[in-house]
């Protein structure tokens, strides 16, 4: 019998999109538009949905078999945190720290 793992937190879910918009703001400030980094043909700047929809949710399914970011547990997202940051910062030279959970809560806190 499998032992239950732990969904992922409130303060892992806050952090994962914070990085999600850490990550857009760096690509599209270094001109690696969605079309330099997947797609050829129209300028798309990323956003923090482009980079869960095209970047983590296709990771996470190789890597988990899961669909939806809500199915992640506590440890799934350091798993794919590590391929996503070793394939942009060995492809396009870009490298996004994890955001710890104080940086997440004050975000939030912010954007509120």
């Amino acid at each position: 019998m499998e032992a239950k793992k732990e969904l992922r937190t409130i303060k892992q879910n806050r952090a994962l999109h914070l990085f999600f918009d850490l990550l857009a703001e760096e690509l599209n400030e270094s001109g690696l538009d969605m079309r330099k980094v997947l797609k050829p043909g129209v300028d798309i700047p990323w956003t923090k949905e482009s980079i869960k929809e095209y970047i983590w949710k296709p990771i996470l399914k190789t890597m988990t078999g899961k669909e939806s970011t809500t199915l992640m547990d506590t440890k799934d997202i350091d798993k794919i945190y590590d391929v996503v940051n070793r394939h942009i910062s060995e492809k396009w030279g870009i490298s996004v720290p994890f955001p710890t959970e104080e940086q997440a809560e004050e975000y939030y806190s912010i954007t509120k």
